[in-house]
C-alpha cells in the first residue's frame, strides 16, 4: 500500500508523487540553429501566430510561405550567426534564460526547499511549453505558476505565451491548478534594477551621454487603438525610470524598434529617431531596452549593430548599449519577489 494525503491506495494504483508547486518562466523563443531549415521552422511558427500577425490566413499564409520564408531565413540566420553562443551552440537568449532560471531556482529553493520546482520554456521553438508542463506534472506539480518574462503586457508577447500554456493544459487528463503572472512594469524593485544598470553604465563613462533612449519592441499602432495596453505601460516604465534617476524630461526618451510589414507601428521608430538625435546635436547617446528581460537578437544585433550604424551614419559620435538585466542580482531579486507574491496561498 502507498500512503498519500488522500489515504491508502491499492497496490496496483499508479504511483502518486508528493504534491509540489511548479514555477514555469517563459520567454519568446529561439531557433535551434542558424541554418536555413532551423530558421525557417522557427520563423514559420513565430510568424504564423495570430497574436503576432493577425491578418486572415488566406491573405497572410501565401505571402509567408511563398515569399517571406523563402528569403528571410537566410537573412535571419546571418544575423544570428553574429551573436551565436558557439561554445554551447545556442542563441544568447537560451543561455541567459537558463542562467536566470538557475538563479531563480536557487533563490526559491533557499526559501521553500524542495516544495517548488522551477523550469523554463519558450513560446516558439525549444524547450516547448507543452514539454515543460508535462515534465513539471511528472515531478508531482499539482499547481503551476506560469510567468512570461515580459515586464509590459502585450497581446503579441504575454497573451500568446499564456495561450500556449493553456493549450498545453488542454491535453492533460488531470490538469494542475494554474496561475499566470501579471505584468510588472511599474514595480519599484524592477524600476530600481533598471536604474542601477543605468547608473553603473553612466558611472563607467568618461563623458555622460546627452540622452538615454529607451527602445521598446514595437507593435502595430492598430493594436493600441484596439485596446492593447503595451504602449501605455512602456511610457510609464520610462517615466518611472526617469523619476527614480531624478532626471529632467529631456534626458530620456521612448522609442520603438523592429517594425515589420507595411502598417504604421508605434512611433517614434528607434532606427530613425537615433539619426534625428544625431542631426540635432545629440552626439553621445545611450540605449537601453526595458521591454526585454534578456539580451537577444533584437538587442545584440538590431540595437547594437543596425541602430548603432544609423546613429553613427547621421553624425553620432558615441553610442553605448546598456545590456538587459539578464541574471543581474537586482533583477533576480525582483523576479523572485514577483514569484513569491504570486505564490501567495500556495506556499
Amino acid at each position: 500500500m502507498h500512503q498519500t494525503d488522500i489515504g491508502p491506495l491499492p497496490a496496483d494504483h499508479p504511483p502518486v508523487r508528493k504534491p509540489k508547486i511548479g514555477v514555469l518562466v517563459a520567454n519568446l523563443g529561439t531557433p535551434d540553429g542558424t541554418d536555413y531549415w532551423s530558421m525557417r521552422r522557427y520563423l514559420n511558427e513565430f510568424l504564423s501566430d495570430k497574436r503576432v500577425i493577425d491578418y486572415p490566413a488566406w491573405k497572410w499564409q501565401p505571402i509567408l510561405q511563398g515569399i517571406v520564408l523563402t528569403k528571410r531565413p537566410f537573412a535571419s540566420g546571418a544575423a544570428y550567426k553574429t551573436i551565436w553562443n558557439e561554445e554551447l551552440d545556442e542563441s544568447p537568449l537560451m543561455t541567459i534564460t537558463r542562467q536566470q532560471t538557475d538563479a531563480l531556482r536557487a533563490a526559491l529553493t533557499a526559501r521553500f526547499g524542495d516544495r517548488v520546482e522551477v523550469d523554463f520554456c519558450m513560446r516558439y521553438g525549444n524547450p516547448s511549453t507543452p514539454s515543460k508542463v508535462a515534465e513539471l506534472q511528472a515531478k508531482g506539480c499539482d499547481r503551476i505558476l506560469f510567468f512570461p518574462l515580459y515586464p509590459q503586457y502585450a497581446g503579441a508577447t504575454t497573451a500568446t505565451a499564456n495561450d500556449k500554456f493553456f493549450d498545453a493544459l488542454k491535453t492533460l487528463k488531470w490538469q494542475p491548478a494554474s496561475r499566470t503572472v501579471p505584468p510588472y512594469f511599474d514595480r519599484t524593485d524592477y524600476i530600481d534594477a533598471l536604474a542601477q544598470s543605468v547608473e553603473r553604465a553612466y558611472g563607467a563613462m568618461e563623458q555622460t551621454p546627452d540622452i538615454l533612449v529607451c527602445s521598446y519592441h514595437g507593435v502595430p499602432k492598430r493594436y493600441l487603438l484596439e485596446g492593447d495596453p503595451y504602449h501605455c505601460q512602456c511610457q510609464k516604465t520610462t517615466r518611472l525610470l526617469k523619476e527614480r534617476l531624478g532626471w529632467a524630461d529631456d534626458w530620456i526618451t521612448t522609442t520603438f524598434q523592429s517594425k515589420f510589414g507595411p502598417e504604421e507601428w508605434l512611433q517614434p521608430y528607434t532606427v530613425e529617431e537615433v539619426a534625428r538625435l544625431a542631426e540635432r546635436g545629440k552626439k553621445r547617446i545611450a540605449v537601453i531596452a526595458p521591454a526585454f528581460s534578456a539580451d537577444c537578437i533584437e538587442t545584440l544585433e538590431e540595437i547594437n549593430e543596425e541602430i548603432r550604424e544609423s546613429f553613427e551614419h547621421a553624425g553620432g559620435e558615441s553610442f553605448t548599449y546598456i545590456p538587459c538585466l539578464n541574471d543581474d542580482a537586482a533583477h533576480i531579486e525582483a523576479l523572485t519577489n514577483v514569484i513569491v507574491e504570486n505564490l501567495g496561498g500556495w506556499v
